[in-house]
């Protein structure tokens, strides 16, 4: 009763062809927007901002990457986390490098470093898929972590080989570094995920994106159309790196603040964040952050909600009551829905189109 698209008449194919063409569609994601620029700030506190909202918006943006290379292309990639690594080290050297130009533009240029990475890893692609390639993104996971560790000029031959974030301000407001505020890093990550997730809707809703849906259906068919594989293929790693580099930097510089890439960017985050995209939803951005959504937030309820509610559960058993979880949820969503919990919202908002008859 309070979802129907009657009486919403479509006047222009732009109009029938938009992202949200259900006036309650678009009123749902205003609400979302208010309660996250104004509603958590003023509820959140800095423990649930900084362990909870501000990785769910880097896991977030890091799907959204893996999700467009895999559920819109088709290609399966095991190294995102190096590419985030690439995101990370990348920031770090231009901070270095450009100490006087404002950290989130250097976030966004290391993201195009990132990318060139992928576009080179991504070769092989146009020549095996599948299996195959998931063992040659595999090697590129294994290669760029050995870099992070063994080439002391990407971490400035620090001793430790950690990387310390730099305090950097805007508009005389720390953002990084020991002084920044939880609010302040998160208002920035969530600016760059709100305006890289309309970039992104854009894409995939776009000619680029029905090239890439094309070359996952059928890519012989794909190219018997006339798309080129070569500029499909590489251009999906590409953007793909490009969210993953940026996803980086923003963990290294508004979350940890300080890290070792053999600590952070192993094959463990890029299986975390494969599991994400699975459980989302292979295929939908709004199935990116709800896979990012559950697997950021379940170690943090589990280590903290559970103890509050009386049930003693220390951290080394909640890291395995989470895997477990995890693993069963995968199992689960393979075999019952593919299409993870982005399929299940669907269901539940056509349900509510017909509602209260019969579907």
């Amino acid at each position: 009763m309070f979802y129907r698209e009657a009486g919403q008449f479509k006047s222009t194919y732009a109009a029938d062809m938009a992202v949200f063409p259900i006036r309650q569609d678009r009123i749902g994601i205003a609400v979302i927007l208010l309660i996250a620029f104004v509603g958590i700030p003023m509820i959140g506190n800095d423990f649930f901002i900084s362990s909870v909202m501000i990785p769910f918006l880097v896991f977030s943006l890091a799907a959204i990457g893996l999700n467009i290379l895999t559920g819109y292309t088709g290609l399966i990639s095991l190294g995102t986390a190096a590419f985030m690594g690439v995101g990370a080290y990348s920031c770090y050297k231009l901070t270095t490098i450009f100490p006087g130009v404002n950290v989130i533009v250097l976030v966004l240029v290391s993201g195009l470093f990132s990318a060139a990475v992928g576009v080179l890893f991504g070769l092989p692609s146009l020549r095996i898929k599948g299996f195959y390639l998931a063992v040659a993104t595999l090697a590129a996971q294994f290669f760029l972590q050995w870099a992070f560790v063994r080439v002391p000029w990407l971490f400035n031959y620090n001793a430790s080989g950690a990387i310390e974030v730099p305090q950097r301000l805007f508009f005389g407001l720390p953002i990084t570094g020991a002084s920044a505020s939880p609010e302040t890093r998160y208002f920035v990550c969530l600016g760059l995920v709100v305006v890289l997730t309309w970039f992104a809707s854009n894409l995939v809703h776009g000619k680029l994106g029905r090239s890439w849906m094309a070359v996952r259906d059928m890519d012989i068919a794909a190219e018997l159309m006339g798309i080129k594989l070569l500029n499909a293929k590489l251009l999906a790693f590409a953007v793909s790196s490009f969210y993953a580099g940026v996803a980086g930097a923003m963990m290294i510089f508004f979350w940890y603040g300080t890290a070792e890439a053999a600590d952070v960017f192993n094959i463990r985050l890029s299986f975390n964040i494969l599991f994400m995209v699975i459980i989302g939803g292979l295929g939908s951005l709004i199935g990116s952050f709800f896979g990012a959504a559950f697997i950021a937030s379940l170690p943090t309820m589990l280590k903290f909600g559970l103890p509050a509610l009386g049930v003693p559960l220390t951290g080394a058993a909640a890291e395995h009551v989470t895997f477990m979880l995890v693993g069963g949820l995968i199992i689960f969503f393979l075999i019952v829905e593919p299409h993870g919990l982005a399929r299940l919202w669907q269901i539940a908002k056509q349900k509510l189109r017909t509602w209260p008859f019969p579907y």
